[in-house]
């Protein structure tokens, strides 16, 4: 009985060391390169993620210390700011307007930020570019809103978006489900003359928009939650095995700050597999406090982040995050 026991356990140990030897990061290659830092929103007001619903409006909960900061999510402002930040992508949200135009605006009204209300769709684009989007921020529980007047006339289209910084890659973000907005979008890109491949830009969001992209610029970074989530869960046991699952080829796999401990073969190994199928990674903020594309907000969380990784990180606050790169 003994006997048998210890020949279980014996076994037992050889799987694991065969399965720590082919996920060992030791021999795979180097990655080249160095990680490329998407600021998500661009510039905005950070704000407490906790508890934090789908149409929960994130304005009115601001963290205190940002009363003076005068830059707006998707605007030209918060787009250049980032840039001067050291961003390498900046993550932008778009939407139709009444009258055919294409704005950068989060939200599916205009209640939260706005001095206006109703659906952002159902507006013209004077109707946006008239509202003050600073008009819901609050720190203190709506006892004041000390940005108001700030940001009149600053909802920006995707024409003066690209003008701002063309040659900085963007994330377009998909907040609808029509694919009838790929196509807009696409539109306004080949009439400003910009080819989403060449310039590394990519798209998320809407499962139908988002797809449709991709079969309007073959070659174009585009992923979905169902596609990351097939991507991260078949890796999560397939890649032990020293596997790279189908549904990883040409997708996205999500890695949170806090779970890169579970990932096989992080990271050169990971990285090597998936660029051997044209996959991508992003490093995401931690799972215990995030919403599913939220960033990181602190520079030291850089530390945590391997040396070698060269793939993408999603920041919150490109502000702090950005210079503390640099150091």
């Amino acid at each position: 009985m003994k006997k048998k026991l210890l020949w279980g356990l014996g076994g037992l140990w050889m799987i694991f060391v065969t399965i720590m030897l082919i996920n060992s990061p030791r021999w795979a290659p180097a990655p080249q390169g160095d990680i490329k830092m998407i600021a998500h929103r661009g510039v905005h007001h950070i704000y407490d993620p906790t508890g934090v619903g789908r149409n929960d409006c994130t304005a009115q909960r601001m963290l205190p210390g940002q009363e003076e900061l005068d830059i707006f999510e998707n605007t030209v402002h918060s787009i250049r700011a980032a840039v001067n930040a050291k961003a390498d992508m900046i993550e932008v949200d778009v939407a139709p307007t009444k009258d055919g135009k294409m704005v950068l605006f989060h939200d599916w009204t205009v209640d939260c930020r706005t001095n206006g209300n109703g659906k952002t769709r159902d507006k013209a684009l004077a109707e946006l570019k008239a509202l003050d989007i600073s008009y819901g921020y609050t720190a203190d529980g709506g006892e004041t809103y000390p940005l108001r007047g700030k940001g009149v006339g600053k909802i920006p289209t995707v024409e003066e978006a690209l003008a701002a910084e063309s040659y900085k890659p963007f994330l377009f973000n998909f907040k609808s489900k029509n694919p009838a907005e790929a196509d807009q979008l696409a539109a306004i890109l080949k009439a400003a003359g910009r080819d989403p491949v060449k310039e590394g830009d990519g798209f998320y969001g809407g499962e139908a928009p988002t797809m449709r992209m991709g079969e309007l610029f073959p070659g174009a970074w585009t992923w979905t939650k169902p596609m990351v989530k097939a991507c991260t869960k078949d890796y999560a046991w397939m890649g032990w095995l020293g596997i790279t699952p189908d549904s990883c080829k040409n997708a996205t796999l999500i890695v949170p700050l806090d779970f890169q401990w579970a990932i096989a073969g992080w990271p050169d190994r990971t990285i090597a597999r998936m660029d051997a199928v044209g996959a991508r990674i992003v490093i995401t903020g931690p799972m215990n406090d995030r919403e599913s594309t939220r960033g990181i907000v602190h520079g030291d969380q850089l530390a945590d982040i391997p040396t070698s990784y060269n793939g993408y990180v999603m920041v919150e606050d490109i502000l702090k995050v950005g210079p503390a790169l640099i150091r």
